[in-house]
């Protein structure tokens, strides 16, 4: 579609400047000078335009060749996942809870001013009369008050807070360290996949070497025809794997662009990961990996964070339990339009402001006797879930010493069977090499020659899954280290 769009803009644009280059065109006939003028300048934009074409199908075609590393896969899928955008909302909310809890300490200040007109049967400020008639009245007010102490319970609030927005910071990062290993999984699957495609590719294409070869000693009658059969058989065998190849790594593919969030396409591809990243001796131990995780993994310290936060909570609450003291002050002022002096004169507005100012300054305690239990039970509810918050510390570290265990079982378990399929592929190989030579010399049968190479061909697919498997269980436990993965 680029192309098309691209050679129909250079066709109209082209068209269009051709016509300066007519004799019966408009732009000034009779200047010869200026047409020959322009005829170099079209030349020229037409030269651009057809450049500036040829680097947009370029750019196209190059856009369509989409080779991913695991690095740019996770930042795209990270920066697209709506799990991790929401979990950073939360935490953004954490946030602003922290900022109130501060802004708590600063003193309360409000202003007021009021404007009245009255009509009928009401009281003159100006001498606390009853009056009948209109009166217009204004009233200024500023006032504050700050608390001195309530039981430590803004401390205490403040505290929790904190440790609750620290804790969602790690809840951020552990949402996406989950689609990191989410899309590490799917990033080796991919791989997987793709040197099995090129495996049944290889192997397909060796079978039909040989059909194309007893065909031919098929014409010759040089062979039973049972054999050309037989081997036309097993290259059904291999195009079949190659099918089912394709498809898994389609679906592969189509995983991975799911957990980018982005659209599906054949094209995208992943990028081969050296020989280099295959470490074939992991010198951790599940302890010492343990030890480091317990240290840096977000998960553990969110974890931990909350447990401080709901234990500060507990202690915050229950300074409601206790008096609390504040001091408060203000200042106001007031306006009458009936007020007057001694000589029954209206006092101006701005002099009833001045002469009507007043000041005041108190203190008061708050005692709790009897809030219907409300303070208690708050405070037994916070206790509730400080011993959930514990317990679910505990039990995240128990399940993390649990799973880097059984990973790092699985890794050299993993690691054994690769050395082994290894061995086989070796041992394979010179069979498959054998058979083939007394099969093309004319010594072997055909069912000799086919369960060597499917012994191979199998061995060979085997080792493919084994090494990216230890490539994915190195991985898992250098995620738990918070080692680079790339």
């Amino acid at each position: 579609m680029a192309r098309m769009l691209s050679t129909y803009w250079m066709a109209e644009l082209i068209t269009n400047a051709n016509c300066l280059n007519q004799e019966k065109c408009s732009i000034m006939p009779d200047s010869h000078w200026l047409k020959a003028l322009l005829k170099i300048d079209l030349q020229l934009m037409k030269q651009l335009f057809f450049l500036k074409g040829c680097l947009l199908i370029s750019l196209f075609g190059a856009a369509q060749d989409s080779v991913l590393t695991l690095k740019q896969s996770v930042e795209i899928a990270i920066a697209n996942n709506a799990t991790v955008k929401q979990v950073e909302f939360q935490m953004d909310i954490a946030g602003v809870n922290l900022n109130q809890a501060k802004g708590n300490f600063l003193p309360q200040v409000n202003g007021t001013i009021n404007h009245n007109l009255n009509q009928g049967r009401s009281i003159d400020p100006a001498n606390n009369g009853y009056i009948n008639q209109q009166l217009t009245t204004a009233n200024y007010n500023l006032s504050g008050n700050v608390t001195i102490f309530n039981g430590f319970y803004l401390l205490n609030n403040l505290k929790s807070n904190k440790y609750y927005y620290e804790a969602s910071k790690m809840d951020w990062q552990q949402s996406k360290d989950k689609i990191l290993l989410d899309v590490m999984l799917a990033y080796v699957q991919m791989l997987t996949n793709n040197d099995l495609l090129e495996q049944a590719r290889r192997q397909a294409d060796v079978t039909n070497q040989q059909v194309s070869r007893l065909e031919i000693m098929n014409r010759e009658g040089a062979i039973k025809p049972s054999d050309l059969f037989d081997l036309k058989g097993q290259y059904g065998s291999d195009q079949l794997a190659y099918v089912n190849a394709q498809n898994s790594l389609d679906q592969a593919r189509y995983t991975l662009a799911q957990l980018m969030n982005v659209p599906y396409t054949k094209n995208l591809t992943a990028a081969q990961i050296g020989a280099e990243q295959f470490d074939m001796n992991y010198g951790s131990s599940p302890d010492s990996i343990y030890q480091v995780a317990m240290q840096q993994l977000a998960i553990i310290k969110a974890a931990d964070l909350k447990s401080k936060s709901y234990e500060k909570q507990v202690q915050a609450l229950k300074g409601n339990l206790y008096p609390s003291l504040g001091v408060g002050g203000g200042i106001s002022t007031n306006f009458s339009s009936l007020a007057q002096d001694a000589a029954n004169k209206k006092i101006p507005y701005d002099n009833q402001l001045k002469n009507n100012y007043g000041t005041y300054v108190g203190a008061g305690i708050t005692i709790p006797i009897l809030n219907n239990f409300r303070y208690r039970n708050q405070v037994s509810l916070a206790k509730i879930d400080y011993k959930s918050a514990q317990f679910m510390a505990q039990t995240t570290k128990i399940q993390l010493k649990q799973n880097i265990e059984k990973d790092y079982f699985n890794m050299t378990a993993s690691l054994e069977r690769y050395k082994t399929l290894n061995d086989q592929v070796v041992a394979y190989s010179e069979s498959f090499r054998a058979a083939d030579t007394r099969f093309t010399q004319g010594v072997g049968t055909t069912v000799d020659y086919i369960i060597a190479k499917n012994n191979l061909d199998r061995a060979k697919t085997n080792l493919i899954v084994a090494r990216y498997d230890y490539f994915l269980r190195t991985k898992i436990l250098d995620y738990y280290q918070q080692r680079p993965l790339w």
